[in-house]
């Protein structure tokens, strides 16, 4: 069991009290069918890969499932105590750690083929964002890939959310010598009117 931990930050604001219902919801929709646009830039080989505000731990199973070293990222206490017991047969390191810093995951001496966000950077500020994109682009190794998708559209009552764009994003990446790999559109999974989400993919130098 992981010991490390970090406080969590507003921007997992509304989170613990909903943990059970949103397991649900993550859980109702497959690791294939949210990763569709992006899945074929998914190492072939078993990597090291860290799922950044994991949630319920679908996408971190599944890929701990296809023999990768996963690290789960999630600030939420219930979350992370959720996913322990949903995935309880995956080998996982759960690992208590938030956005922008990530200062548990940055002074380990570990460092990642692949990156995700799912449904993450939307609850980070631009001043959280530019320090976000820093942090996550120390944990890549050489030619590691970040992968992350932006929410577009209305924000649910007692969340904390942001419009965020492509273009400001691929400007981060910019800064901190990423590569522009993958850029995909697509429709909500859960069907919420007016929601839609980009998908983009970084490589490192």
């Amino acid at each position: 069991m992981t010991t490390d931990s970090a406080a969590p930050g507003p921007s997992a604001a509304g989170y613990g009290a909903a943990a059970a219902q949103l397991a649900e919801q993550y859980e109702s929709v497959s690791f294939e069918e949210v990763h569709r646009a992006v899945h074929h830039l998914y190492p072939r080989h078993p990597s090291t890969v860290l799922d950044v505000g994991a949630g319920s731990g679908r996408d971190a199973a599944a890929l701990a499932a296809l023999g990768h070293t996963v690290t789960a990222a999630e600030p939420t206490a219930e979350l992370r105590a959720l996913g322990r017991r949903l995935h309880a047969g995956r080998a996982i390191d759960w690992v208590d750690d938030a956005l922008p810093g990530l200062p548990v995951l940055t002074a380990r001496p570990s460092r990642f083929e692949l990156v995700l966000l799912t449904a993450v950077w939307m609850h980070l500020d631009a001043a959280e964002r530019a320090v976000g994109f820093a942090s996550l682009a120390a944990l890549l190794r050489p030619r590691g890939r970040l992968v992350l998708s932006l929410r577009h559209g209305p924000v649910p009552p007692g969340r904390r959310m942001f419009e965020v764009t492509a273009a400001e994003t691929l400007a981060l990446a910019a800064e901190h010598a990423l590569t522009p790999l993958h850029r995909a559109e697509r429709a909500d999974l859960h069907g919420r009117p007016g929601v839609s989400w980009t998908w983009l993919a970084f490589e490192a130098a």
